[in-house]
């Protein structure tokens, strides 16, 4: 096995069978023999023998340990271990009563703690305000139910390793849609939920013909109002653009690829909207490794070389190896729903009569580097419907294979393959994303560019290490540009687009994911849609700079292109928010003429006072910043000093020092200091093992906030705050700044989610 060093320790933090004290007790070797035994054990009950069993064991182990494919998160912790809850999605039904609440609830517990992620579509609710025939009370509609949801999963660590993850979900024409588009713009609630609007083919066609539609009561059926589809898609848009949310699905469109529409209807997703799910159904989802599956062009012996120069393109793709991975892997899946232990026996039922499963790919970018195919390219775009279609073609394939053996999967009369080809499985692809899976492969994520060509890792106090794409490290070794410098200069930054001594074509090549137009992003997407059963998660990024028109276009270029949902993130969008845990109270009107507003006297200095330094990493250097606090242990004077550095960075850093000082001596709130200059950003931001430092600015309000927060809490509020996210869940603010919540490493938006690539975290896969 060839493990990056990040990979063995995510495997060891997360993965590994441990032992009573946390230690492991099983090597990744040892780990991958144990689920190819278990998972190959299944073909046991189609009459295999054991020699068989043991070569298709074989089989499976070098699958994995190849790192050519890998089964989703669940499937790696659990195989053959007491647990045994193998599948990562699940959808659970939500109806208009307080016990199918309060049991969806409880079933929702069991599967986060089996391991699972769930959606719910709360469509079904009647509207806030409405009557409770039982109590003839009124209801508090959708949005305060998921409050509940969202405390339960707060409560449920996923099987010690996993957090657990939530889609919710409510259609664009129920009355409480305004409600809900809005209902993350306080970042303290519903931080345990991605939330998508279902938006129906009705709602299009109004927003295109510039009309009014329809808000209908799930209770009765009734029209309740009317409202202009463009000031509703425009709030969504808006939201996004704000925060990455409300996300889009198109609810018509996912039942119009429903397989066993006979069944039920599609109404909800999982966590990251690339499953769609019947209620109670459940998927089992894996990746196939595209970075393996290129080989060298016959007679090239060289490097790859992006502009094809000294011998012509040095790789191709391996469509052989392709078509076996994908056989491979469907018949992996496949025995997967038969050895899981599901959380609930109507999971077990559904799951078991529509045998879905979700192949999809990771190490899409690597490839594209490989071959020297530039991401945002007409050729990367015809690219990625061949790979996927040969995936799709060949699935099905091996799923009619199995089916002729095996029988095809119960509900299979009335599906939309009845009278045309036997399948095993209802679906089989699906583009999910593999951030930590990526991370054991040791590729990029997903269908997702790669995020930058250099990383910077913390691996001790004080200690940086530079992490260079492999690819481009191999190139600018293979073409003499490569230098420690070099490094160090790009290191960390979001595109190598302007470094001039980079040969050109090498920066085509190696594109990031803020190089790439919106444009492109939405058409790699739906080019792989194209080919894909259930749909793909994919995160379209944005600058900072983006106007809410430039999400508008995506979210309608997605619709145009047959995506069946979109996801928008736009950089330093949830970086700027601030988490506040203070009740907001109205203040009184008051007179502010200038001759009734009284001068501010700052306080004196006393002649000793203690303080703490504090030294960070910035993009201009280590700045030490010194906080003194008065008798009550509040902070008093801030003093700045930015090592060698000189110039404007050392003025300025002793303005802000100042000016802040003046503040805290004026008794002006300390939060609201942070406010002002937290999430400022310079041309050089930087990743430290506290998270994102975007700037001098930055750095100077997250060390006055740690001194009010961390260890010297001293207001009520902020002892509350320290409290929750100190000692209970640290998860909250830190993903809200970009920071990861256990390692301080630098969290990345991709396939619609969050993941950080040093120790593997992730938000919902």
């Amino acid at each position: 096995m060839n493990l990056t060093p990040n990979a063995i320790k995510v495997l060891e933090k997360r993965y590994l069978k441990k032992d009573d004290s946390g230690a492991s007790v099983e090597t990744p070797q040892d780990m991958f023999k144990r689920i190819a035994k278990f998972v190959a054990s299944a073909d046991l009950s189609y009459g295999k023998g054991v020699s068989e069993i043991e070569l298709l064991e074989g089989e499976f182990y070098e699958l994995m340990t190849s790192l050519s494919f890998l089964p989703n998160s669940p499937t790696l912790m659990n195989a053959g271990r007491r647990l045994g809850q193998l599948s990562a999605c699940f959808v659970l039904p939500v109806e208009d009563s307080m016990e199918s609440i309060f049991e969806a609830v409880k079933n929702a517990a069991l599967i986060h703690k089996s391991g699972g992620g769930t959606g719910f579509s709360f469509s079904r609710l009647r509207p806030k305000g409405d009557v409770v025939g039982s109590t003839k009370g009124v209801s508090s509609g959708p949005v305060s139910f998921m409050t509940v949801f969202d405390t339960a999963t707060e409560a449920v660590k996923q099987g010690g390793t996993r957090r657990g993850a939530n889609m919710a979900i409510v259609r664009v024409d129920h009355p409480d849609i305004l409600d809900f588009i809005t209902c993350k713009d306080n970042n303290e609630r519903l931080n345990n939920f991605n939330i998508s609007v279902a938006i129906t083919q009705q709602f299009m066609n109004a927003l295109e013909a510039g009309a009014q539609y329809e808000l209908v009561n799930p209770r009765n059926g009734n029209v309740v109002k009317r409202l202009e589809a463009a000031y509703i898609f425009e709030t969504i848009v808006r939201h996004a653009w704000k925060n990455g949310e409300p996300g889009i699905i198109f609810l018509d469109r996912l039942n119009q690829a429903n397989p066993t529409p006979l069944i039920g209807e599609i109404e909800a997703t999982n966590p990251c909207g690339e499953q769609p799910l019947l209620p109670y159904e459940s998927c089992n989802l894996g990746s196939i490794n595209l970075a393996k599956m290129v080989r060298p062009v016959p007679g090239s012996l060289q490097a790859p070389s992006p502009d094809g120069k000294g011998g012509g393109k040095a790789f191709e793709i391996d469509y052989q190896r392709l078509k076996q991975t994908t056989r491979k892997a469907v018949h992996f899946l496949d025995n997967i729903i038969d050895l899981n232990k599901y959380p609930l026996k109507i999971i077990e039922d559904i799951t078991r009569a529509n045998r879905k499963i979700g192949l999809g790919v990771m190490g899409w970018a690597d490839m594209l580097i490989q071959l020297g195919i530039p991401y945002s390219s007409d050729q990367a775009i015809e690219l990625a419907g061949e790979v996927i279609r040969t995936i799709h073609q060949e699935g099905r394939d091996a799923s009619e294979e199995l089916a002729q053996t095996r029988g095809t999967f119960p509900n299979y009369a009335g599906s939309i393959y009845d009278g045309t080809r036997k399948m095993r499985n209802a679906t089989i692809t699906t583009i999910a994303p593999t951030g930590t899976l990526s991370i054991i492969a040791g590729c990029s994520s997903g269908i997702e560019p790669i995020f930058a060509v250099c990383y910077v890792r913390n691996v001790l106090e004080g200690t940086r290490l530079i992490e260079v794409n492999p690819y481009f490290e191999a190139i600018a070794r293979g073409q003499g540009f490569y230098s420690e410098r070099l490094m160090q200069e790009i290191a960390g930054s979001a595109s190598i687009s302007t470094i001039g001594e980079i040969p050109t074509a090498v920066r085509s090549v190696f594109v990031t994911a803020h190089d790439i137009t919106p444009e492109y992003h939405v058409r790699m997407q739906a080019a792989f849609q194209k080919y894909v059963d259930n749909a793909v998660s994919k995160t379209v990024n944005f600058p900072a700079s983006a106007t809410v028109d430039d999400v508008k276009q995506v979210y309608v270029q997605a619709y145009r292109l047959g995506c069946k949902g979109a996801t928008v993130y736009r950089d330093g969008s949830r970086e700027a928010q601030v988490l506040s845990t203070q009740t907001v109270q109205k203040a009184p009107v008051e007179d502010t003429t200038v001759s009734k507003v009284a001068k501010i006297t700052p306080r004196k200095r006393p002649k000793t006072i203690k303080g703490y330094t504090e030294a960070t990493l910035t993009g201009c250097g280590t700045l030490y910043v010194t906080v003194n606090v008065d008798d009550n242990g509040v902070p008093f004077e801030v003093f700045n000093h930015i090592g060698k550095a000189g110039g404007c960075a050392a003025s300025q850093s002793e303005a802000i020092g100042r000016l802040v000082s003046l503040a805290l001596r004026c008794n002006i709130a300390i939060d609201e200091v942070v406010k002002q200059l937290k999430g400022i950003s310079c041309h050089q931001p930087i990743w430290t093992n506290g998270g994102k430092i975007s700037s001098c600015s930055d750095a100077i309000a997250k060390a006055i906030e740690s001194e009010n927060v961390d260890g010297h809490a001293h207001s009520a509020a902020a002892r509350d705050q320290h409290d929750r996210n100190g000692n209970g869940d640290k998860y909250t603010e830190n993903m809200l700044v970009g920071a990861c919540p256990e390692c301080g490493g630098c969290v990345e938006h991709e396939g619609g989610c969050s993941v950080c690539h040093d120790c593997g975290f992730t938000k919902c896969e």
